[in-house]
């Protein structure tokens, strides 16, 4: 059975670090390895997109040849034979001829799926390519050819464990596929992707719908921390995760982790384990079907956060008030993070603000509605059952002298949130980091 591996945009970052790869890749557990773009390289492409839907196309064309020249760079210094180096100079000439050819007629949404798929399938390639040129046996397996949404533009898991396993049927003494990350087809067969970070998500799909052993996240840092390493001095890696205290820490922030990454290995009890390419044999964090110890474990934050209090003119319980506020998220399909209530108001959270000015002009007409923007939910995680004492004093009391705009506690055993203003997220973190962690 194939061991899943997915890599980050760092791992793949330049021409040294690819080579490390295959130090990490090349050994005799069979393997699918999942690839993302090169760092860099999709914010780059959005850039150019964004040019041409602003019809820029002196700038776009400009983007294009920037990115082109990075990557004949890269070219030339990852492969030593000439037979390789033409290889990898022909192939970053196709893709950049591809995207070039947007620039000669009008763009549109689904043509900006098409080339922000160019970085996985140019990273992926050129992995491949630097393998045969090492006399390394790999295959190259297009996420095309399985990954697919369905109309409602969730992965079709039916479809892909299907078809994967006609496409690995192909090669049955294969033991190393490479594969790209982020990108799929959509129902129709258009070129799509599984949004920002979709890697992640890849990785865990394929693992679910082949049954792996494992899959293995890597990137550029040891494990799941405790607290933001970014933010906060003294953090420690964690080695062991429930399923659930995990997907609370990735969904609340914890940049490290994808947040759809979590359910479709939860759903088939397929352990995920984070790992450091730079440090390859530090243990990392595993995350799976666990019984772990009662307490708190780690600390996440999420930004961009908007608040709305929703004050009845009436009781708040009165008959069907509330069935008429969330269905006006509904109708927007704007998803609500943490909710508190009162006897006449209900207070929720939001991530999302594309809509937000029609949910308001809604909302206004049931009820008076306040409205606070750039606020940070801040999420302690952990094994913290309400029938257990302390937990919440805890979190409480580290946080006594900032003040709390919400506090959610009670609706899952793993999660305490507390809604605070955003500029004030590095005092909290760092407030948490004392009170719970002692440092």
């Amino acid at each position: 059975m194939y061991l899943i591996l997915k890599f980050g945009g760092t791992s793949v970052g330049t021409p040294q670090r690819i080579k490390e790869l295959a130090q990490l890749t090349v050994n005799t557990e069979p393997k699918i390895v999942v690839l993302s773009a090169m760092s860099g390289t999709t914010n780059a492409l959005v850039e150019i997109c964004n040019a041409l839907f602003a019809k820029d196309i002196v700038v776009a064309k400009q983007k294009i040849e920037s990115l082109k020249e990075n990557y004949i760079k890269v070219v030339q210094e990852l492969f030593s034979k000439d037979e390789s180096l033409s290889k990898g100079q022909n192939l970053i000439t196709s893709h950049f001829n591809y995207i070039y050819n947007f620039t000669l007629d009008m763009f549109t949404a689904n043509e900006e799926k098409a080339i922000l798929a160019q970085g996985e399938l140019i990273s992926t390639a050129l992995y491949h390519y630097y393998l045969e040129e090492q006399d390394i046996e790999s295959v190259l397996l297009p996420a095309m050819n399985f990954m697919r949404l369905d109309v409602n533009e969730e992965p079709d898991l039916n479809f892909i464990e299907n078809q994967i396993k006609i496409e690995l049927a192909k090669y049955p003494n294969a033991k190393l596929f490479i594969t790209q990350g982020y990108i799929c087809r959509n129902a129709y067969g258009e070129i799509d992707n599984l949004k920002r970070g979709g890697s992640d998500y890849t990785a865990s799909i394929i693992g679910a719908a082949i049954r792996s052993p494992e899959v293995q996240i890597w990137t550029d840092i040891d494990g799941m921390h405790n607290n933001d390493p970014r933010i906060v001095n003294k953090t420690h890696p964690i080695n062991e995760l429930s399923f659930d205290e995990a997907a609370e820490l990735a969904y609340f922030g914890a940049k490290i982790l994808h947040p759809t990454c979590i359910l479709p290995a939860q759903k088939r009890n397929i352990p995920v384990r984070l790992k450091n390419t730079m440090q390859p044999n530090a243990e990392g964090t595993l995350i799976a079907n666990l019984n772990t110890k009662e307490g708190i474990k780690a600390v996440a934050a999420k930004d961009g956060i908007t608040a709305i209090n929703i004050k009845s003119d009436r009781m708040l319980l009165a008959h069907g008030f509330l069935r008429s506020v969330f269905e006006v998220f509904e109708r927007y399909k704007t998803s609500i993070d943490m909710i508190t209530t009162s006897e006449v108001a209900v207070s929720l959270t939001i991530d999302n603000n594309k809509n937000l000015e029609h949910i308001l002009r809604e909302l206004k007409e049931i009820a008076t509605v306040d409205v606070e923007e750039n606020q940070t939910i801040i999420c302690v995680v952990g094994q913290v059952p309400k029938e257990s004492a302390g937990y919440g004093y805890k979190v409480l009391e580290a946080l006594k002298d900032i003040p709390l705009r919400m506090v959610s506690y009670g609706g899952s055993p793993n999660n305490i949130s507390v809604l605070v203003k955003g500029d004030l997220k590095k005092q909290a973190l760092q407030a948490l980091n004392k009170g719970l962690f002692g440092y």
